[in-house]
């Protein structure tokens, strides 16, 4: 998306029209740039020349609310200080969610997973140690892929229908049209030979949860291929796609069995309880995570989200902004309703000193707050 929502939602708002159909969800499988404001610019890790505005601040601000509901996972040019107030996954922008730096959860009856950012094997067994305000160094470490966010999605045991990663799958292009793929790229010929050609930790993803579909994005782009997992196991339908430029192929239409709608979003259940038995080791050093410390039962876990769902629902709270807008707006202060704005710093405040990530969700001296 490279923060061009605005040709995007055109393109599918006339393909609506066009082909008389009825688009309920759109995925994007990261560089979604999220940028509010000039000062999230800085945290954006891109060349000068690209370092822009573009549209997401239309639809933070309120003065565009995009046409259909949303889900993104985080590439390698993000506004990562937004993301990483988002870390477990929340609204941007109205109708505009992010999926967090791992996450899962349901659109219907349609199991969405993802992970968020690029595959560095030098950063992979790193905690997040990166604190705001960013050096030249962190905004190039920070969406790097960590073990910690991985060993969470292996432990997920139910069917996943849809699963996002922005770096393909190492090995992925041994199951399409690799010379197909070669007279597009044929720069990535000796990656392929070397076996080296996408996200390690994607490939274990792939194998142990075995998705009906797996969507990416990163190398510019189309290519699809099929993985049979087992002899005479599951298949995997792989897409990538293009970055969104005129007559390139960013978009693609894909008809998901489901259950009849509502189609509504909803947190899951089995990933939230996942999320708090891991969260007491939550790496916030360069030391690696130690999973042995995570000493929560899954069990009595999966039974505490149970029964805080069952009192909130299980919908995502509330879009809230949590920053100034683009610079046509008079102020920062101007930017919330009115009082919310100080309530809201007053509250934030102990992660803004700290840069600890807030989860009062699974307190059990706290009522109900946000996951976000």
């Amino acid at each position: 998306m490279h923060g061009d929502l605005d040709s995007v939602y055109a393109t599918l708002l006339h393909l609506q029209e066009v082909e008389k159909i009825k688009i309920d969800l759109l995925i994007c499988c990261g560089d979604f740039q999220a940028v509010r404001n000039e000062k999230d610019l800085e945290s954006l890790n891109v060349p000068s020349k690209y370092r822009t505005m573009n549209s997401f601040w239309k639809y933070y601000s309120g003065e565009k609310v995009a046409p259909f509901l949303t889900i993104f996972i985080g590439g390698n040019h993000e506004a990562s200080n937004y993301l990483w107030e988002l870390y477990y996954g929340g609204w941007v922008a109205p109708q505009i969610f992010f999926l967090g730096f791992a996450g899962v959860v349901k659109f219907g009856n349609v199991r969405i997973g993802g992970l968020s950012g690029i595959y560095k094997a030098n950063h992979y067994y790193s905690g997040h140690y990166e604190k705001l305000p960013y050096n030249e160094q962190d905004i190039r470490s920070i969406y790097h892929v960590r073990e910690y966010d991985v060993h969470k999605l292996m432990q997920v045991q139910e069917p996943i229908d849809i699963f996002l990663s922005h770096d393909w799958p190492l090995g992925i292009a041994d199951y399409g049209n690799s010379q197909t793929l070669l007279r597009q790229k044929p720069f990535f010929e000796q990656e392929i030979q070397e076996g080296t050609l996408g996200n390690r930790a994607a490939a274990d993803l792939m194998a142990k949860l075995r998705p009906s579909y797996w969507f990416s994005a990163h190398l510019h782009c189309k290519f699809s291929a099929v993985v049979q997992h087992g002899e005479n196991g599951p298949l995997t339908k792989f897409l990538a796609l293009d970055k969104c430029l005129p007559g390139r192929n960013f978009l693609q239409v894909v008809e998901i069995e489901s259950q009849t709608g509502p189609y509504d979003l909803h947190y899951d259940e089995e990933w939230l309880a996942i999320t708090k038995k891991f969260n007491p080791i939550f790496p916030r050093t360069r030391a690696r995570a130690n999973f042995s410390d995570a000493k929560l039962n899954i069990e009595e876990c999966r039974q505490f989200v149970k029964n805080k769902l069952q009192m909130r629902g299980s919908k995502p709270f509330e879009f809230v902004r949590t920053a100034p807008c683009h610079n046509t707006c008079q102020s920062a202060a101007n930017n919330f309703p009115s009082g919310e704005y100080w309530q809201y710093l007053t509250a934030k405040l102990p992660f803004l000193v700290s840069h600890e990530i807030p989860f009062n969700w699974f307190s059990s001296n706290e009522e109900l707050a946000t996951v976000e």
